[in-house]
């Protein structure tokens, strides 16, 4: 995720003759269904992890990567990409700092912060990327009647896969404030019980 952030850096502050999905899809290819081992992990109880809110979190970001940027050339050069990309590269990098250094019993105050912090604002950067990679992808698609299946067919079936889409973004709806509420939750739990401590050893 190091690796994505500076490539996503270096994009803006020295253009080449080369898009940014182009610059990035193999390494965020390769991330980010990484990911999918997380939800293997919270459901072997190998971490202390919510299977549900793991797979909630991993899935949006897969369906973007594999079923959004990879199909669509308009979401691809969404202004959705960088922000995504920005929230999600930030995010990784403090987390699994985070991770690491709590097995080592070393995790400074001003990290654990940081991890219980700058979800405030990255979450919601991410999602409004996700959610404009979608959108952007959906017009691309339904204009194009790209994933549309109709009746008559061999297989007596239909699928559509814009409203496939329509029917993600519309996910955002009840799962970005839960997961944002949970994160909020987790802050006041973490950070509390860091402030309880300290005003233990102050009296």
């Amino acid at each position: 995720w190091s690796y994505l952030l500076y490539k996503l850096v270096k994009y803006f502050l020295f253009p080449e003759n080369i898009s940014l999905y182009d610059s990035v899809i193999i390494p965020l290819f390769i991330f980010q269904n990484a990911a999918i081992l997380e939800v293997v992990h919270a459901f072997l109880r190998l971490v202390l992890s919510s299977p549900i809110v793991t797979i909630q979190q991993v899935s949006s970001r897969v369906m973007l990567v594999c079923g959004v940027l990879m199909l669509s050339p308009d979401a691809r050069f969404s202004i959705g990409l960088p922000l995504a990309l920005l929230a999600w590269s930030v995010t990784e990098i403090i987390r699994y700092a985070y991770y690491t250094l709590n097995l080592l019993n070393a995790v400074p105050h001003f990290l654990i912060w940081l991890r219980y912090t700058t979800f405030i604002i990255l979450y919601p950067i991410g999602v409004t990327g996700e959610l404009l990679c979608l959108y952007n992808a959906y017009n691309e698609l339904n204009r194009s009647n790209w994933g549309i299946v109709t009746f008559p067919n061999r297989l007596n079936f239909t699928f559509n896969y814009p409203y496939f889409l329509v029917g993600v973004m519309l996910l955002y709806i009840p799962l970005f404030p839960q997961l944002y509420l949970h994160m909020f939750a987790q802050r006041k739990k973490t950070l509390g019980k860091e402030t309880s401590s300290t005003n233990k050893k102050v009296t």
